[in-house]
């Protein structure tokens, strides 16, 4: 009996972090001397590669010596927090690095290297399939003030949804007192971190609402460009009405039902791609940098786990008269290829195709409502951001942030978030305007990157969990507001 993909996927997990942990386990380890091959200007090196310790030294042609450490679990004063901030900090070690890194690191390497094809094809469809999607459903509306009552109500869910997860974030917080807890020192990190100002992120949101060439848009995948081109567009082809509306509704549910078949084959392929992507994760992040974290860690699974298992349950048992275990079952490829992936964006094309086809959710709200939640949506994110920036600030200050402090945090983790991007650690660049609002260097954000990949794992299996629910509860809304109308 074959199994269906959600057991498959999760599988496929299961495995890919048992194979991952003995790789890593095994192969973790090796210390390589070098004479050959070196850098130029550079006579012999010594790289060390551990789960717990990276050191790696080199002499030049002058005889001089120089060494540079990495320390994935922060306890190491004065060392980098991961390999790649070599690149930035000191490219010599970093080139040494790649001649002679670990045999757990490499397996970890090829394994995303070829895990990634599945990404990228779903990145690949991501973009005809939010414009294909988008355009159906809101043409299939066929009254532009049905959708004003469904884009309020979207974005009502999404304002309520992402303040109650940054609230449930201060909260454990607040009570697990995971800074102060901690034996972590700040001075081990060095994160490199683009910054920007609150006021900038407004303006990049807006200027991003608005693209001079809609075109260049879908090329270079700017997704809030292409949703907001595409919405507008769709309005005025409804407000055009008569063979124009007819034509280009038939364009829309054409392209998208070749969408969905597409999707539909590529999903197929879901349990390799997991698969790979679990064995790099492990493979090359092990278990002993999660040591020092635990207690941060313990407080960003136990705020997401209150949001996603009580919170949004509740919101779709009790608004979307919905049983949340049946529906959470239906969405269960979608969750696990979020979790694996740690992208919204590229298992949008997944989650569109569950919603609808497994959860019984109408193509005109799924195809509204989930490709603007994997873009401005992202509850786990908002969470998490929270939850990181009190935990540094309690280990700054040694003690609690104040009351102004954390409405500051709410405020701007909400802001960060719906500015994040739906990919890989997005959180964290979003992560230095609430550390810049409440006064912290952001530099002070390298201490939590050792544990970054399997946070952002949970916390984008969150969000696109939230986008779910939402799509149930527009649903249940929406057309109990259309009750009795007469449209034309």
């Amino acid at each position: 009996m074959k199994l269906e993909l959600h057991w498959q996927i999760l599988v496929s997990m299961v495995l890919g972090a048992i194979i991952g942990i003995a790789v890593n386990s095994q192969l973790g380890t090796r210390t390589t001397s070098l004479e050959e091959g070196l850098p130029p200007g550079i006579v012999r090196a010594t790289i060390l590669d551990s789960n717990d310790l990276i050191r790696i030294s080199w002499e030049n042609s002058a005889g001089n010596q120089f060494e540079s450490v990495v320390d994935p679990t922060g306890r190491t004063p004065g060392s980098h927090i991961t390999i790649d901030d070599l690149t930035n900090a000191t490219p010599e070690a970093r080139k040494l690095y790649d001649l002679a890194p670990s045999y757990a690191y490499t397996v970890g390497a090829w394994c995303k290297r070829i895990g990634s094809l599945f990404l990228r094809l779903l990145q690949m469809i991501s973009v005809p399939l939010i414009i294909a999607s988008l355009s159906s459903g809101i043409l299939g509306l066929g009254a532009s003030r049905r959708f004003g009552r469904m884009f309020s109500t979207t974005i009502g869910y999404y304002l309520v949804t992402s303040v109650l997860a940054i609230l449930t974030g201060l909260v454990i917080t607040n009570i697990l007192r995971p800074g102060i807890n901690s034996e972590l020192r700040l001075d081990a990190a060095r994160a490199q971190v683009k910054s920007a100002s609150i006021g900038e992120t407004v303006i990049n949101q807006i200027e991003a609402l608005i693209p001079t060439n809609p075109f260049a848009a879908m090329a270079s995948s700017a997704f809030l460009s292409i949703i907001s081109f595409t919405i507008i567009f769709c309005i005025f082809v409804l407000k055009s009405g008569g063979q124009v509306h007819f034509r280009f509704q038939q364009l829309a549910d054409d392209c998208f039902s070749v969408m969905m078949q597409l999707t539909t084959a590529i999903i197929r392929l879901a349990p390799i791609g997991v698969l790979l992507l679990m064995i790099y994760v492990t493979a090359t992040q092990g278990a002993v940098v999660f040591r020092a974290l635990a207690w941060y860690m313990l407080a960003v699974f136990l705020g997401l786990a209150i949001h996603a298992c009580i919170t949004l349950p509740l919101i779709v048992r009790i608004i979307a008269k919905r049983n949340p275990l049946e529906f959470a079952r239906s969405m269960m490829p979608a969750l696990l290829t979020a979790f694996s992936s740690a992208s919204s964006n590229a298992t949008l094309p997944i989650t569109l195709n569950n919603i609808e086809q497994r959860a019984g959710v109408s193509n005109r709200i799924s195809s509204f409502v989930l490709p603007l939640g994997s873009t401005i949506n992202m509850d786990g994110t908002a969470l998490y951001e929270a939850v990181a920036v009190l935990f540094i600030g309690q280990l700054a200050l040694g003690g609690e942030f104040g009351i102004a402090e954390q409405i500051v945090v709410v405020l701007t983790a909400l802001l960060a978030s719906v500015g994040a991007a739906g990919i890989p650690h997005a959180g964290l660049v979003m992560m230095a305007i609430v550390l810049q609002a409440v006064n912290l260097p952001i530099e002070y954000q390298g201490i939590i990157l050792a544990v970054d990949r399997v946070l952002d794992m949970l916390r984008t299996s969150v969000n696109v969990w939230s986008d779910c629910c939402g799509a149930t509860v527009v649903e249940r809304l929406v057309s109990s507001g259309e009750t009795g109308d007469t449209y034309a």
